[in-house]
């Protein structure tokens, strides 16, 4: 479906059926996900290639959490969430794909052995951080970034507990957290104590480590 269309229709869909939907997105999705609870979420690029470094790293993520007795959360497409879904899978953890439909038809991966389907990106969101103890964000794209800066939001406003929140990559990551430092900061948009919500490291062993340490199942 083009792009164009695929808004068409949407803004066609008067809204008191559109809350029909949205209801019946979160129906499905509380009745299915608290199966996979606790469970840590896993972000990062749809276009990582599966001989990557990343790629790499987050399997051996997923696993480590399957083996330390948590299930395994990716977006359920292509990329860093193949590689999520796959090593929850080879650990023989539950591994849930919560899959977008989009315009460009993004295709879901075959390693997730609970997927769920979603039109809505804000019940998907939902979905990610209520049945989450904590994250691991793998370099990735805009949506990576919005799902990071939202819970980095809901932690500071303590609009949801405070879980851990772990980015893998400093070479990836360095800049973007010189930026807060430099900028957010020196200009006081945030304060000095946020840098707390959030660690940076390089290896999925020391992200599965703190994870280990901070959170109780």
């Amino acid at each position: 479906m083009k792009d164009s269309q695929y808004i068409v229709d949407d803004l066609n869909l008067k809204d008191s059926w559109r809350m029909f939907q949205i209801i019946s997105e979160f129906v499905r999705g509380f009745e299915e996900m608290p199966e996979a609870y606790p469970a840590v979420s896993i972000f990062g690029s749809s276009q990582t290639e599966p001989d990557s470094d990343v790629y790499q790293k987050t399997i051996t993520a997923a696993q480590l959490l399957v083996e330390s007795g948590f299930n395994v959360i990716s977006g359920g497409g292509p990329g860093v969430m193949e590689a999520a879904n796959l090593g929850a899978s080879k650990a023989k953890g539950k591994s849930v794909g919560l899959h977008i439909e989009l315009p460009n038809e993004q295709r879901p991966n075959k390693y997730a052995n609970v997927r769920l389907s979603f039109k809505y990106f804000f019940i998907r969101k939902v979905m990610f951080v209520k049945y989450a103890v904590a994250y691991i964000i793998m370099p990735g794209g805009f949506g990576t970034l919005d799902e990071l800066f939202e819970s980095l939001t809901l932690i500071q406003t303590k609009r949801i507990r405070h879980f851990p929140v772990i980015l893998v990559g400093s070479d990836y990551w360095g800049g973007l957290m010189d930026w807060i430092k430099d900028v957010m900061i020196k200009e006081k948009t945030i304060s000095e104590s946020d840098l707390d919500i959030f660690q940076v490291v390089d290896s999925p062993e020391e992200a599965v480590g703190i994870i280990k340490r901070r959170v109780v199942i």
